[in-house]
């Protein structure tokens, strides 16, 4: 060695840091999830996450077609029904008149082929319970029942032409249920994008009021206990026998040791999402001058980007791909 090591010979100049990056992000990369509910007029900006609205059908359009404008890689949507529209079964899920469906419809009709539509495949918004299955005679989520209405809804989406279905459920064979229903159906071209590690987190909280939840008591039988790691590599492997194309891990700031573990096993891209209770901090603490709001954005999404992500889900996707345009 001739004199000291100087690694900062590659950070000198905007030209030199950018030569070298290891880790890039671009408007491809990011995927905006929307709301769409029944029976507005207008859009509604939910309080808890400001800057992010519940779409009526014409503002749902609009908003579709500025974030294909910018270059966002995909559109994952959710459905809110009137409250007196759900049931026990979560009927609305799989109405080809219900709120998701018609939002779909919508959706494919107003960018076509120039993004990525996907569809929440589950039915926690649509159960009066607010759970993601439905519950046998002892108030249990019935996993196997369950199963038969994924498969019902799965088909309904299909048939709105949704590209990508997100199981969002976390019930154990919903990625097969679903992929043996779609292929005997006709539907061999419409992917699945398995939460192949979704997480009991106490980040969603925003999100339940964006979806009108109903959820009484908690979801931790059956998603993942935040302390396990291995489990998540468990669901990972079993996701990918049943066909997944691609995997999801959620939420994403918490995670980043788990979405780097998938990611070096998984044979399929990886997706993860950047939750309500995420953007909800970074906003909050934005609004009070505590950080640099632009700058936190994107570094938060950088993140999760060099911890393995190839695509990621965040309700910044269009402001965020017009910075990097």
């Amino acid at each position: 060695m001739t004199g000291m090591d100087r690694p900062r010979r590659l950070r000198r100049t905007p030209a030199m840091r950018r030569l070298v990056a290891e880790t890039s992000l671009e408007p491809r990369h990011l995927i905006l999830p929307m709301f769409v509910a029944d029976g507005i007029d207008e859009p509604r900006e939910i309080s808890s996450m400001p800057g992010v609205f519940q779409h009526s059908m014409d503002s749902l359009r609009k908003a579709a077609a500025e974030a294909v404008a910018a270059g966002v890689g995909g559109l994952m949507l959710f459905g809110v029904p009137k409250p007196e529209d759900k049931d026990a079964q979560g009927s609305g899920a799989s109405d080809p008149d219900g709120i998701l469906n018609r939002g779909l419809s919508a959706l494919v009709s107003e960018v076509g082929d120039s993004t990525v539509v996907m569809a929440d495949t589950c039915l926690d918004e649509f159960t009066d319970h607010g759970h993601c299955g439905v519950l046998d005679e002892h108030g249990a989520v019935d996993n196997d029942a369950t199963l038969g209405r994924y498969v019902e809804m799965a088909l309904a989406q299909a048939a709105t032409g949704a590209d990508l279905l997100g199981t969002s459920g976390m019930m154990d064979g919903q990625v097969g249920a679903i992929r043996a229903g779609l292929d005997a159906a006709g539907y061999t071209d419409t992917a699945i994008l398995a939460y192949a590690a979704k997480y009991a987190s106490a980040f969603y909280g925003p999100f339940r009021e964006a979806v009108g939840s109903s959820l009484q008591g908690d979801r931790r039988t059956y998603q993942q206990d935040p302390a396990n790691r291995r489990e998540a590599i468990r669901e990972l492997e079993l996701d990918l026998l049943e066909g997944a194309d691609i995997v999801m891990v959620k939420p994403a700031m918490s995670y980043l040791d788990i979405l780097r573990e998938v990611s070096d096993r998984s044979t399929v891209p990886v997706a993860a999402y950047q939750i309500s209770g995420e953007y909800a901090m970074i906003t909050a603490a934005a609004e009070r001058g505590w950080i640099d709001r632009k700058g936190a954005i994107l570094e938060s999404l950088l993140g999760i980007r060099r911890a393995g992500a190839d695509m990621v889900l965040t309700y910044w996707a269009t402001e965020a791909a017009h910075w990097l345009a």
